[in-house]
């Protein structure tokens, strides 16, 4: 499905949603306006296409734009942190790699807008661990009594025939639709003026209400908006009141400016008075972080989400909008308020993230979650992690409960991926040598006591239902086994996500990456999903567009 056309007619969608909503209302409601309601069905295909004689500049395609403009640059007031990528380390000198578990999207499904958008890709939107995590792997599922599955392979990699790549992945155990706890939600609207855009409120709207659709009576609603003041919508509603939820989810108009403080903590607040002991308890921000009233820099941010992560109430993120979107907020937000982030883009992305894969976005397996491995330096000579730049923690962290970490809901999975240089005698810094065997004939040269695995990999997590604060963690050796010469379609998939990544960022370790080495990639991969599909048509756009 073109995202891109999605895109354009979300406005279409959400207004056939806002047309829906009060069919199911009390009778007395019934002459209101837009009294043609319809739940949300999942079975129905949400295309919306524009009609054939609109000849707006926003439905030119991508192709048109790169035709006619290539590639413009995005609007300056949208704001990314910068992101310093992790070089090669040698292990004798930096035997551990630690970092925290990221399950983020955003940073996927926004560049996905700007190369559709046929605009130039800013410093610091590319981060190459949500590329990678934005795909579903088929890893195994966690043996009885474990919390995650595990997957490691290693094959050639693709971009540098010198080094290896190494693929690290875990799945958490998957919560059954019988087992799901009661939801707490606290729905936390921006409705400033900022938000007036067809892909912002209106989007916003029509993304609650598909979830709106998926709870139960035993789930809690409430609605908080913010823009001069904070204001409750709706509180402690049942899940099974649908048309009351939706009626006052498009009661929600834009205008003034934005005050995000004042929407948290009213929204911290109200989800503390409806909390569900043993339930799943949220707040999920929809916004385009374009705050500018209280606190509104990341540091100040940062400080208040702080100080809420402790109280049981989980946060999800999720991005909205174009020239003034604040990515760099968003993530803080995420990341130091025990979330996750995601960027919507379009009624497709809206269903992906709140309904097709809501358990593993909203409802929390392991807390804290760190990912610690360690390199033999008998057999790896240097190893370099892709991604996970702003993830990286000391190695001291890894067994420090009280270090805060990301968080990995039902059934979701978590991939990294290493680029490491083994051990050779057949070659000198990257020259082949006649004399190869000749360098292992000699005893003295030899290490007999080496020990000849590569790696042990580590995971620490806590357990959210447990009282205790104290992490579990748990660790395996990896050898010469994990080497493959018919890589599967995880690390197909997962390669060629980092690839087109590093392309996109012109990462320095680059090497011999290219587009049509992607898409060789991808077209071998024997699996097929509508995310592969779209990662197909992406690279297609990027290679013509990024020349």
């Amino acid at each position: 499905m073109n995202t891109k056309l999605l895109k354009i007619s979300a406005v279409t969608a959400s207004a056939a949603l806002l047309a829906s909503v009060f069919t199911g209302c009390a009778a007395e409601d019934s002459q209101k306006e837009n009294n043609n309601y319809v739940p949300y069905d999942s079975n129905y295909n949400y295309e919306f296409i524009p009609e054939q004689n609109q000849n707006s500049d926003e439905t030119n395609s991508a192709a048109d734009k790169i035709s006619e403009n290539s590639p413009a640059e995005v609007n300056p007031n949208e704001e990314y942190s910068p992101v310093t990528e992790q070089g090669f380390k040698n292990p004798y000198e930096f035997p551990l790699s630690t970092f925290s578990a990221d399950v983020d999207t955003a940073s996927y499904a926004n560049v996905r807008r700007i190369i559709e958008d046929a605009q130039a890709i800013p410093d610091g939107a590319v981060r190459v661990e949500e590329f990678i995590n934005y795909f579903d792997y088929d890893y195994p599922a966690p043996t009885d009594g474990e919390l995650f599955g595990r997957c490691v392979e290693i094959a050639d990699c693709p971009w540098n025939s010198a080094n290896k790549l190494m693929l690290v992945g875990i799945k958490a155990k998957e919560i059954m639709t019988q087992e799901t706890p009661p939801s707490n939600l606290v729905f936390l609207i921006d409705a400033s003026g900022s938000m007036a855009g067809y892909n912002k409120l209106p989007l916003v709207q029509g993304a609650f209400s598909m979830l709106a659709e998926e709870l139960s009576e035993n789930d809690r609603i409430s609605i908080v908006t913010y823009a001069n003041n904070s204001e409750i919508v709706l509180a402690g509603e049942s899940g099974k009141n649908k048309d009351k939820i939706l009626e006052a989810l498009y009661s929600i108009k834009t205008g003034g400016n934005t005050n995000g403080e004042a929407g948290i903590r009213s929204a911290y607040e109200l989800a503390e008075k409806c909390f569900i002991n043993g339930g799943n308890n949220r707040v999920i921000i929809a916004t385009d972080g374009d705050l500018n009233v209280g606190a509104s820099t990341e540091n100040e941010l940062v400080s208040i989400i702080e100080t809420k992560r402790e109280s049981g109430i989980y946060l999800s993120v999720l991005g909205f909008g174009t020239d003034n979107i604040k990515d760099n907020k968003l993530e803080a937000l995420a990341d130091n308020g025990n979330g996750n982030y995601s960027y919507i883009d379009s009624v497709a992305e809206a269903e992906r993230a709140l309904v097709s894969e809501m358990k593993g976005n909203l409802y929390t397996v392991a807390n804290d979650v760190k990912i610690q491995v360690e390199f033999n330096p008998s057999t790896v000579e240097s190893y370099r992690l892709l991604g996970y730049d702003n993830r990286i923690m000391e190695a001291h962290d890894f067994t420090d409960s009280s270090k805060d970490a990301g968080e990995v809901g039902s059934g979701h999975t978590v991939t990294a991926l290493y680029e490491i240089s083994l051990k050779s005698s057949s070659s000198f810094d990257g020259i082949p040598l006649e004399f190869a065997s000749e360098h292992t004939n000699n005893s003295s040269d030899v290490n007999t006591s080496a020990r000849t695995e590569l790696c042990k990999i580590s995971v620490a997590y806590k357990d959210p239902a447990s009282e205790s604060a104290q992490q579990q963690c748990t660790s395996c050796l990896y050898g010469q086994e994990c080497f493959t010469e018919s890589p599967s379609d995880n690390f197909r998939l997962a390669g060629a996500a980092a690839e087109f990544a590093m392309l996109l960022k012109n990462s320095e370790y680059k090497m011999d990456s290219s587009y049509g080495q992607v898409m060789e990639t991808i077209n071998s991969i024997n699996s097929e999903n509508e995310k592969i599909s779209e990662l197909r048509d992406l690279v297609s756009t990027a290679s013509a567009l990024y020349k």
